[in-house]
């Protein structure tokens, strides 16, 4: 269902197989200093401000591990749509660790994580098999399975779900899901997968081609387009996708490339406008995001980076003035009407199949690979 390319880990000591893993990744012992996404936003200037605190955020993906440092304390029992006993916090695959840390993951040995830290992560393993060299392997979801995560998180008060996963089909159910998601007021945010094609048409990515679902991109330290990262309407922003530091299973950082990883930016955003503006709607949180971004390389909208790239400070704390529109998923959408104002070597992929559905979306972790390789990418197969 979604794609993890390319990513590098630090060790910082052996970690222990979750039951029912194999080995767990190794954490990257090059990861030091404070990271480039980090940097960028730096957190410190919403010390006071916002943190997350009381919010939700359901991370639909392959599991969070719950015993990992960074996260301790904030992974929820959640649900495990392939194993029916489980809680979701298990992660055989790492993805969704490290998603997941992203958006709440507190520092480790001095190094930032997350964006969002006090922020409550819901967990759902929807999928978590592996493509490795054309190969197979792993236990495959359904889109079924993610339909009914979306529900279920709805159903138990998340409110922003994070979806760095990309199914090729428009699915009915997953599209019903979507939309009884946003008309019980929950921001949703999707990865647009890694599948880029110079010279041809990128394929929509579900469900980031949904009305309403905010879909992110990835750039690197300089703010430009990820190559991987798709080219459509679909972009409505982009985010650090590129060398992003973030939580490996057990105990340790690495660095993961991939718009599943840009994707989390977002989702601990609209977590830090939930906490500070609670009385805005899905709809108004979508909006202000959209409208405080910072320009992109080209200036104004583009297929390639949306309406510009992601200012997690200003998107909560600037004044806006006009009527918020919503996110749309249409040929063209439309600028968000809400100006704003006082502006202070080879990879192996990681591809998530459900029932046998490729699913078009992809992350990279990122810079140098595990055991596998250089990078892996997770993404809902390949088109």
């Amino acid at each position: 269902m979604g794609l993890l390319a390319g990513c590098g880990l630090l060790p910082a000591g052996p970690a222990a197989a979750q039951p029912g893993c194999g080995p767990p990744a190794a954490a990257d012992p090059q990861v030091t200093g404070v990271p480039w996404p980090q940097s960028r936003y730096d957190a410190g200037r919403l010390a006071g401000i916002a943190d997350g605190s009381g919010v939700t955020v359901a991370v639909i993906d392959s599991g969070v591990d719950a015993t990992q440092p960074v996260l301790a304390g904030a992974v929820l029992r959640g649900r495990d749509l392939l194993d029916k006993a489980g809680t979701g916090q298990r992660d055989c695959v790492g993805h969704g660790t490290a998603v997941a840390s992203v958006i709440a993951g507190a520092p480790l040995d001095g190094i930032p994580v997350g964006l969002a830290p006090r922020t409550h992560i819901l967990p759902y393993r929807v999928s978590e098999q592996e493509i490795v060299d054309g190969h197979p392997s792993g236990n495959p979801g359904t889109a079924t399975g993610v339909a009914e995560a979306i529900r279920d998180a709805t159903d138990r008060g998340a409110r922003v779900i994070n979806l760095s996963l990309v199914l090729s089909v428009d699915h009915p159910e997953v599209r019903a899901a979507v939309g009884y998601a946003q008309a019980h007021d929950v921001v949703v945010v999707a990865a647009i997968g890694n599948g880029h094609r110079d010279g041809g048409v990128d394929p929509v990515p579900y469900p980031a081609g949904y009305p309403g679902v905010l879909g992110v991109g990835a750039v690197d330290e300089n703010g430009l387009r990820v190559p991987s990262s798709p080219v459509g309407p679909y972009v409505d922003l982009v985010a650090p996708g590129r060398a992003v530091v973030a939580a490996v299973p057990g105990h340790g950082l690495a660095r993961f490339d991939g718009t599943s990883f840009a994707a989390p930016f977002v989702s601990a955003t609209a977590a830090l406008i939930r906490q500070y503006r609670p009385r805005l709607t899905a709809v108004e949180v979508a909006a202000r995001i959209l409208a405080t971004t910072d320009p992109a390389p080209a200036g104004g909208r583009s297929g390639g980076y949306g309406y510009g790239i992601l200012n997690p400070y200003r998107a909560v704390t600037d004044q806006l003035g006009g009527a918020p529109v919503p996110v749309s998923a249409s040929a063209a959408r439309p600028a968000p009407a809400v100006p704003a104002t006082d502006r202070a070597p080879r990879t192996p992929a990681l591809t998530l199949s459900l029932g046998g559905l490729v699913l078009a979306g992809l992350v990279a972790l990122g810079a140098s690979v595990v055991p596998r390789g250089a990078a892996r990418g997770w993404r809902p197969g390949r088109t």
